[in-house]
């Protein structure tokens, strides 16, 4: 990808649309392997994960069903302010349930902790996370991350579903923006 299809806000291409389609490829694969045989619901954490989310059921052999939460910890900001907000519950039960959550970051670890815990209460036989980004090294609550595509640093990122106040969420791959 040239740089003259970048917005002169971004550093540069974090991972292409190329590499994003690999990452959930593999990504597929692994969770087809894991829950081969069993049904499982699929919860995508809204807003960002919805592209991650409908390219990975896409890519899944397995029996599953859908729902979404949508939670607030962001607001405007770059970083998480550490309050959890339900804005959308869950819609279908999960109770006794193999729930595998959706994110397209994991940062602090504070609002999947919640998220985690929330269905947990709510009866869910097991609840799996998988991220198509991983930010381990900024981890304030320790969650356990089954399924990550690829590693970063602590850089702000948006495109592919990931926004900076409500921007660049359709963008078909994911750049670094400057600093302002």
């Amino acid at each position: 990808m040239e740089n003259s299809y970048l917005p002169e806000n971004f550093e540069r291409v974090l991972l292409s649309e190329e590499q994003i389609a690999e990452i959930v490829s593999t990504l597929a694969e692994r969770i087809n392997h894991d829950f081969q045989g069993r049904e499982l619901l699929v919860v995508g954490i809204l807003k960002g994960s919805f592209m991650f989310m409908s390219d990975l059921v896409k890519a899944l052999k397995i029996t599953c069903h859908i729902d979404f939460m949508s939670v607030s910890s962001y607001g405007n900001a770059t970083q998480s302010s550490g309050r959890v907000n339900i804005v959308k519950d869950l819609s279908e039960s999960v109770s006794g349930k193999d729930v595998l959550v959706i994110e397209d970051i994991i940062d602090s670890g504070i609002t999947l902790d919640f998220i985690i815990r929330h269905i947990l209460n709510k009866g869910a036989e097991s609840v799996s996370l998988c991220t198509l980004l991983n930010k381990p090294h900024r981890r304030k609550k320790d969650v356990p991350v089954k399924y990550w595509g690829r590693e970063i640093e602590d850089e702000f990122v948006v495109g592919y579903g990931m926004d900076y106040a409500e921007k660049f969420r359709n963008l078909p791959f994911i750049g670094i923006l400057k600093e302002n």
